[in-house]
């Protein structure tokens, strides 16, 4: 049954904008809905710990705890959303609107929308009688750098037992996911009439060799299977290509972006010296003109430790057996605080980066009474 102080809560968290873009004109600071949750999480008498996330623009993490001692539970989820397609929401994205048995608004799914979860769970719960300690995270920047986490991670603050990270997964248990990297290649040619071939460098066709090479890698990669994910195979995609300026000009510059996903095991090094070799021809044909780097710091692999036996709790409390996901979260770096980690929120991934995103008000009372016997099994 959805109560009134949990529509409100959704309605105040949907409201509050948080942008992350690696647009400057896009990205928004996350200030605002971080003193939202400080607020309601301190009124239930949890500590608030607000810290700036170096590297960014203006955006912060919260630690909210309560209880005391070591191990406990994290409760996990990113503060900030993707940006919106204008025109192709039948609504104002930040105006939560219900229609039927449904909740519609930017970050209702992905994920902001969770934090009001972990609210009515906690509402009616005699947090003052925890024997270890609950912790409620709400990081920054995961839709673009997932700077929040790894900020997070690398000060290990806190050391919980087991970990959940709130992410639209339908209530199944995610224990392993695929990592992400993204790279740009970037050519620098020599200009000129397209009437004199000659008197110039063509960055396209530098492309075209450099194009040639991936595509080998991305038959390399493919050999490398793990047949419990739904795309067994390491992928690596061609994503975008940008270059020259007329028809009738030789294309002095050009670049392109793609992406690769290992397995869980493979090393970000491994890929990257798979890259840069497969490169190498290209640079020495054409000396100085090619460049590979990262357009932004990569997202690792992810597995369960499994140390404290988090899966079967979690499989004995959803009814549903754990399963792997293609996608990347943050659960790498929640993962690097030496706790069992899960990825396990209400909604669906389908929803998530869509225009009307919304998210099925069914899953309110079982995502709260799942919380609550997770804190229950955990901290009491």
């Amino acid at each position: 049954m959805v109560h009134k102080k949990f529509t409100q809560w959704y309605q105040d968290i949907i409201a509050i904008p948080s942008i992350s873009a690696f647009d400057a004109h896009l990205d928004q600071s996350n200030l605002a809905i971080i003193e939202y949750l400080a607020e309601r999480f301190q009124q239930l008498g949890f500590h608030i710990d607000i810290q700036p996330v170096p590297g960014t623009r203006h955006k912060f993490n919260m630690l909210a705890t309560v209880g005391s001692g070591e191990g406990g539970l994290l409760l996990a989820g990113h503060s900030d959303t993707v940006p919106f397609d204008e025109g192709r929401w039948n609504s104002d994205p930040f105006a939560l609107k219900q229609v039927e048995q449904r909740f519609y608004g930017l970050g209702t799914c992905d994920m902001k929308g969770f934090f009001a979860f972990i609210l009515a769970a906690l509402e009616e719960m005699p947090l003052h009688k925890l024997r270890k300690p609950l912790y409620i995270l709400a990081t920054a920047d995961e839709e673009t750098s997932m700077a929040g986490a790894r900020f997070f991670a690398s000060q290990q603050k806190v050391k919980p037992q087991m970990a959940i990270i709130g992410e639209p997964t339908e209530l199944k248990p995610i224990y392993k996911h695929k990592g992400h990297m993204a790279h740009r290649i970037d050519i620098v040619g020599q200009a000129g009439h397209s009437s004199d071939p000659a008197r110039g460098v063509n960055a396209m066709e530098i492309l075209h060799d450099a194009l040639g090479q991936l595509l080998q890698v991305k038959d390399q990669l493919r050999q490398r299977k793990d047949d419990s994910f739904s795309v067994p195979e390491c992928t690596l995609n061609l994503g975008h290509v940008h270059g020259g300026d007329g028809e009738n000009r030789i294309c002095g510059h050009c670049h392109m972006t793609f992406d690769v996903r290992p397995l869980p095991g493979m090393q970000d090094d491994e890929v990257v010296a798979l890259l840069d070799e497969a490169l190498a021809p290209v640079q020495q044909k054409w000396p100085n003109r090619l460049t590979r780097d990262f357009l932004y710091p990569s997202a690792p692999a992810f597995g369960c430790n499994n140390e404290y036996q988090i899966i079967e709790l979690a499989e004995r409390l959803t009814g549903f057996s754990a399963e792997p996901a293609n996608y990347a979260t943050e659960a790498p770096f929640i993962n690097a605080l030496g706790c069992d980690t899960l990825v396990l929120g209400p909604g669906s991934i389908k929803q998530a980066h869509q225009p009307d995103e919304f998210i099925d008000l069914h899953y309110v009372d079982p995502t709260v009474n799942l919380l609550r016997g997770f804190i229950q099994q955990i901290c009491h």
